[in-house]
């Protein structure tokens, strides 16, 4: 068989291998917790000013019948018709999904 043949079919096989890993690797990043905040705060600011915003550095675990999964609490102030508004929000640590978004 052509060296340079056999050459180029690894040097094929290594690229495909690596775009295979890179993509592993990007799915198996998790948000950080600022990050999530971020995504949240972005999608409040489309309606209305935000006066102030926080999230918890820290994991929790939640269960809600057979799914279990780590999750960070945050919330959200703004004004709504003159007055103050809080909202609380629980996002999936491992994805960032936001799981739930209430107002207190």
């Amino acid at each position: 068989m052509n060296k340079q043949l056999q050459y180029g079919g690894l040097l094929a096989a290594g690229i495909a291998g690596g775009f295979s890993v890179g993509g592993l690797f990007k799915r198996l990043r998790r948000p950080t917790p600022n990050q999530i905040l971020s995504q949240v705060k972005r999608a409040f600011l489309k309606e209305a000013p935000i006066e102030g915003s926080w999230i918890e550095m820290k994991k929790s675990p939640l269960q809600k019948f057979a799914l279990r999964t780590d999750v960070y609490y945050g919330g959200i102030t703004r004004y709504e018709d003159g007055q103050l508004v809080q909202y609380e929000f629980l996002a999936d640590a491992n994805t960032g999904s936001i799981l739930d978004i209430y107002r207190l």
